[in-house]
């Protein structure tokens, strides 16, 4: 049986949910709630706000909102 490797932004949500202790979902789920703000507004939101690093917080807004558009 061969893992699947995880790439992209999805990579980073292991070392997200461990470092900041509440998981991917919830995060989604905030960043959706703060729509239709835009990209970096978001970004910009999770590292005000929840004291998130910028490559954290970018890795699960343009994960939110690429699953978004699909």
């Amino acid at each position: 049986m061969v893992d699947k490797v995880v790439k992209g932004p999805a990579s980073y949500f292991p070392s997200i949910e461990k470092k900041y202790g509440r998981p991917i979902h919830e995060w989604q789920a905030l960043v959706r709630k703060a729509l239709p703000a835009r990209h970096m507004e978001l970004v910009a939101m999770l590292k005000n706000d929840h004291g998130m690093g910028h490559g954290h917080a970018n890795a699960i807004v343009a994960h939110t909102l690429a699953e978004d558009t699909k």
